[in-house]
């Protein structure tokens, strides 16, 4: 029968083995020594105090294997509770810094959440997205790694289309989907008009559903003219604005009269037309296009991104042919020509424009109370008693001078005789 040393007593074992009792002992002071933090943080370990006799001493090294065993595991565990406990804190700021393999682009079949307006639309594929291409969030989610600058939050959502409304995106979502746009009344056509620009999303009847259909013609109208009027500026416009140039001119005023429109003047008495000389353009489509205003804010602004500047549109009046001559008292003949109403263009591409009209004048220093500009320019000062007339509005006159230069007494006027 053994015994062993337990808190500096003599106890008696009756198992059959050392071995066993070693490692019971070595059970319990391993719960009571080993404290770990209710925080998942690394446990602290104490160093185990084992009262051994002579002959464990001296005996085989089966213990001192065991207790490193047992502290090895025990270590690994609490890095193992350590390194889960950050997993599960940092989960998601880790998938937000590195969301794939890919460096942030998802992959084929991902679902991503798209934050708008302070909306977030969440499961939506990116394949239905990668299928417009020419779209602006087609290209953010297709482009390759070197030029990909779209990164996710800390959320792994994206941030797009800033400025655009969460109703007007919502209605833009379904063109991924669907391959139109329903545009909700709460929405004008101006506005997702806007947005399908900015998106590079095609506006036009066969993509935009609106139940306004005023509205929706207004703005295909607006697409349309400027179009139209992009091809008359390059082939009918331009070609003046340079013959006009050619001449050293800095401005060009144009009239846009129909094909069938006859201008006879008469040479001996052509109509008075100022100081602008005007250029014309024969093209009934042209007049057609001028007679909206809408049409004429359109290419004014055309003309504006072109850089233009004192830019004009209108309607005026143009002389076609001579109707009749009246003679005014005096022998002097007055031409009476025929209007017709037409319209017309007025565009500068002076830089200058305020230095050329500037015309400097040499300015005499007066008084205000001076208006006799030689006395004004003589170097002499002026008589008090004469300003003092001047200023009352009597006429003053110059007083002759002597030889020796200094002005002389007044001669007396003869008697009888109103002074001139």
């Amino acid at each position: 029968m053994a015994y062993r040393y337990h808190e500096n007593r003599r106890v008696y074992d009756n198992s059959s083995s050392d071995t066993e009792s070693y490692e019971s002992e070595e059970r319990r002071k391993k719960k009571t020594c080993i404290k770990r933090s209710s925080n998942g943080a690394k446990p602290k370990t104490k160093p185990i105090l084992v009262h051994r006799s002579s002959n464990e001493q001296s005996g085989s090294d089966e213990p001192t294997s065991v207790l490193k065993e047992t502290y090895t595991r025990n270590k690994q565990r609490a890095n193992f509770n350590n390194s889960a406990g950050l997993t599960r804190n940092c989960g998601q700021k880790n998938m937000a810094e590195s969301p794939n393999k890919n460096g942030g682009k998802p992959r084929s079949g991902d679902k991503i959440t798209l934050v708008v307006d302070d909306t977030r639309f969440s499961n939506i594929e990116v394949d239905a997205i990668r299928a417009h291409p020419n779209t602006m969030l087609g290209r953010m989610f297709t482009s390759t790694l070197e030029t990909n600058f779209t990164r996710p939050n800390e959320r792994g959502e994206y941030e797009v289309a800033d400025g655009i409304s969460a109703n007007c995106f919502r209605a833009i979502l379904e063109y991924y989907k669907s391959g139109t746009v329903r545009c909700p009344p709460s929405v004008s056509v101006q506005e997702l008009r806007e947005a399908c620009d900015y998106l590079l999303i095609p506006f036009d009847a066969a993509t935009v559903k609106c139940q306004n259909l005023r509205g929706l013609l207004h703005e295909l109208s607006n697409e349309g003219a400027r179009e139209q009027f992009g091809e008359f500026l390059e082939d009918l416009i331009l070609p003046i604005l340079v013959g006009s140039a050619h001449r050293g001119d800095r401005e060009a005023h144009i009239v846009v009269l129909m094909e069938d429109d006859v201008v006879d003047w008469d040479d001996e008495y052509p109509p008075p037309m100022g100081e602008e000389c005007s250029q014309v353009i024969y093209s009934t489509q042209m007049y057609r296009f001028f007679k909206y205003i809408e049409n004429r804010d359109v290419a004014k602004q055309v003309l504006k991104e072109r850089g233009l500047k004192k830019i004009r549109l209108g309607i005026e009046g143009y002389p076609t042919h001579k109707e009749k001559i009246k003679k005014r008292p005096g022998g002097r003949p007055e031409v009476i020509y025929n209007y017709v109403q037409r319209p017309f263009l007025h565009m500068s591409w002076e830089k200058e424009e305020a230095r050329s009209r500037h015309v400097d004048f040499q300015c005499v220093k007066i008084s205000k109370s001076i208006t006799n500009l030689a006395a004004a320019a003589a170097d002499t000062p002026i008589d008090p008693h004469i300003a003092d007339q001047l200023d009352q509005g009597n006429v003053v006159h110059p007083q002759p001078v002597g030889r020796n230069d200094q002005p002389g007494p007044p001669e007396a006027e003869p008697e009888g005789q109103a002074p001139p």
